[in-house]
C-alpha cells in the first residue's frame, strides 16, 4: 500500500498540470492499494470547493463517488466517509446571515468520523457541538 497527499490526489482529480497529472495517475493506477486519509480527503473538497475551482455540492458527490468507483483506492475509513456523503446529500440549506447555506463535506465527515469512534470505544457520544448553522442540520450535532 502507498499513500497519497492532497496535491497528488488534486492532480490526478483535475489533471492541470501534464506531468504531475500523469505521476499522479501512474501513482492511482498501479499495482499497489492507495490509501486516501480523511485529511487528505478533508483538503481536497475544501480545495474543490474554495475559491479557484467552485465545485458545488452535487459536483462533490461526483467526486467523492468517483474515488469510491476506482479500484485501488482505499479510505481510512470508507463505511464513514460513505455514511458522511449520504448525510451531505440529504442536508437541507439553512438561512445564515441573510443567506441559505448548506453543510459541507467536511463537516458531515467530523460528526461521523466522531460517531465512529465513539461507537467503536464503546462510548456514548452525547452530540457533536458546532456554531455552523448549516452544519446543525447534520444528524448528530447540537448546538452549543
Amino acid at each position: 500500500m502507498i499513500a497519497i497527499d492532497t496535491n497528488v490526489l488534486l492532480r490526478y482529480l483535475l489533471a492541470d498540470d501534464e506531468t504531475q497529472s500523469r505521476k499522479a495517475s501512474t501513482l492511482i493506477s498501479g499495482s499497489q492499494a492507495v490509501l486516501v486519509t480523511d485529511v487528505v480527503l478533508a483538503e481536497t473538497i475544501w480545495t474543490l470547493k474554495g475559491k479557484k475551482y467552485k465545485l458545488d455540492r452535487d459536483a462533490i458527490i461526483r467526486v467523492v463517488n468517483a474515488l469510491f468507483e476506482e479500484p485501488n483506492i482505499h479510505f481510512e475509513d470508507g463505511q464513514t466517509v460513505w455514511r458522511a456523503l449520504c448525510d451531505y446529500r440529504k442536508a437541507r440549506s439553512v438561512k445564515s446571515g441573510g443567506k441559505r447555506k448548506l453543510a459541507d463535506f467536511p463537516d458531515a465527515l467530523i460528526v461521523n468520523k466522531a460517531q465512529s469512534y465513539a461507537r467503536e470505544s464503546g462510548e456514548r457520544l452525547s452530540g457533536v457541538f458546532t456554531f455552523d448553522a448549516a452544519a446543525q442540520v447534520l444528524p448528530g450535532t447540537r448546538k452549543p
